[in-house]
């Protein structure tokens, strides 16, 4: 008989009956009438965190999350396993708390960024529970941290025509236009093909989160733009937009979000971030009566939380209706 396949299953089993610090000392006896300390350790320690953790990566994977996303999970609950010498499945409320406060003293991060921590950590204990490896969550009382939410700003329409007017060539005219107009992702943006692309019809397919396509669609500007910009094309590259310079390869998130702080910086219109345009086009489309159901389908969010967050009310707007419907 295979003792540790024994009490493996008998902790198993007890885990709807038992607390996480019952089960924690049920652990212990069966260590102690089955086992030497150095096997406890070996089972129940760093390598049982270490096969969860692995397993919860590839039940994401399995979801569709890219692999940055699968990345910032692995990272950021390593960070907090290694912290402990407890392993996973015993960790509590009270431990994984002050964890993160520890975390946001001594790291000096924002309220923002130990939320999303919290968030990381209450995806991986919410999957541990749901496959029955814990009774309960130990997340689950903690409760998500308060953040202040400020006014986001977007691109007025004089800062858009600044940046196009003076963004140095054919193929950044494009990219800007095609960012204003469809509010797609960077990365996004990156990934498109010459094929992905159909002016006729004055639109395109992305691939987005969670290795979904959407289609997006653009104005007649920027079909302008697209066509001048493709027609300059001497490289036999499948990529939308490439690089300046030979081999023309295709062009990276960085290489977008350095062009358009570069244009800022030159043009002194402060920060300027591809995300922005997004955010823009979001707000825009609510102000002038997109219902929200659509505008979330043209930005690809799973959740209409998320499309709110991105719409800012046009304060002018605000203003104009209290004094029609309020004076």
């Amino acid at each position: 008989m295979d003792l540790t396949k024994t009490a493996r299953e008998i902790t198993r089993l007890m885990l709807p009956y038992l607390t996480t610090q019952q089960n924690r000392q049920l652990k212990k006896v069966l260590s102690h009438c089955l086992f030497d300390e150095s096997q406890l350790a070996e089972d129940c320690g760093d390598g049982e965190s270490e096969s969860f953790l692995d397993l919860f990566l590839s039940a994401k994977r399995l979801e569709g999350c890219s692999d940055r996303t699968i990345s910032c999970y692995e990272t950021t609950i390593n960070k907090m396993l290694e912290s402990f010498d407890t392993p996973a499945c015993d960790l509590g409320t009270e431990e994984i708390r002050s964890y993160l406060s520890d975390y946001q003293q001594k790291a000096g991060v924002s309220r923002v960024t130990v939320d999303n921590v919290r968030r990381i950590i209450s995806s991986f204990y919410s999957w541990l529970e749901d496959e029955d490896h814990i009774i309960k969550s130990p997340v689950r009382r903690i409760k998500r941290v308060k953040a202040p939410q400020p006014i986001k700003e977007t691109y007025s329409d004089e800062v858009v025509e600044i940046l196009c007017d003076n963004c140095g060539s054919p193929r950044n005219l494009a990219l800007i236009d095609l960012l204003r107009s469809t509010g797609m992702r960077v990365g996004e943006l990156v990934s498109l093909d010459r094929s992905s692309i159909d002016t006729i019809n004055r639109e395109c397919i992305v691939h987005g989160k969670g290795n979904k396509d959407r289609i997006v669609y653009f104005d007649a500007k920027t079909k302008v733009h697209i066509e001048n910009y493709l027609s300059t094309r001497m490289d036999s590259s499948e990529a939308l937009f490439v690089s300046s310079k030979a081999p023309h390869e295709r062009l990276q998130i960085g290489g977008v979000e350095a062009l358009l702080r570069k244009l800022g910086r030159e043009l002194d219109l402060g920060r300027v971030h591809p995300h922005k345009f997004r955010r823009t086009l979001a707000t825009k489309a609510i102000d002038k009566g997109m219902p929200i159901e659509q505008v979330q389908v043209l930005l690809g969010h799973k959740k209409i939380d998320t499309t709110l967050r991105y719409a800012m009310v046009d304060q002018r707007n605000v203003k104009a209706s209290h004094r029609r419907y309020l004076t």
